[in-house]
């Protein structure tokens, strides 16, 4: 009896290793959800500051040229783009909404919860814009105050959006999956 105690006891089970601890589902949703309402609520008081402050059409400087608070409204896609199909805009976001918190079901990294984090407070940032701004749900016109010289008036949802994409890229890169498992690389030659 003992030794079978003494065999079990010192039996290592090597599918336990890892290089650090897999974050419960909830630790990893919670986190997403808090850059998610954080980033989502710093768009939404920076955009209502930008309407509030800047309507006069006076620029303010915040770092020279490089940086100037002027308002304006987009109401197409990134650099102004397909500005007569804003309603298909909506719909889209409203779907990459949708295909986000679908795939959210399966993080358990951290870095894919912040990065979806990021994502879904850009596309619910602007799409906020498109459903509650003027001239109409689903046709509003996203509220953008950020310029730097020669790049496209931008707003924080924005940001969020370019944040996402690379950290996206970067986890694709590193091999991770959603749920922190890595994907088996190849050789370089080619052989298996």
């Amino acid at each position: 009896m003992q030794a079978a105690r003494g065999t079990s006891l010192s039996h290592h089970d090597s599918s336990l290793d890892t290089d650090s601890p897999v974050p419960s589902r909830a630790r990893v949703l919670g986190l997403m959800a808090a850059v998610f309402a954080v980033l989502y609520a710093a768009d939404q008081v920076t955009k209502a500051l930008a309407v509030e402050r800047l309507s006069t059409g006076r620029d303010v400087s915040l770092v020279g040229d490089v940086l100037v608070l002027h308002l304006t409204r987009n109401a197409g896609a990134a650099f102004s783009t397909g500005t007569g199909h804003t309603a298909v805009f909506s719909v889209l976001a409203i779907f990459a909404v949708v295909v986000v918190l679908w795939l959210s079901r399966r993080l358990r990294d951290r870095v894919w919860a912040i990065s979806f984090g990021f994502l879904l407070a850009g596309i619910c940032g602007n799409l906020t814009d498109r459903l509650v701004r003027h001239p109409a749900p689903l046709r509003g016109h996203v509220v953008d105050f950020l310029m730097l010289p020669n790049w496209p008036i931008f707003n924080v949802a924005d940001m969020c959006i370019n944040v996402a994409a690379a950290l996206i890229l970067v986890q694709a890169f590193r091999g991770v999956r959603l749920d922190g498992s890595r994907a088996a690389r190849q050789p370089a030659d080619g052989t298996s």
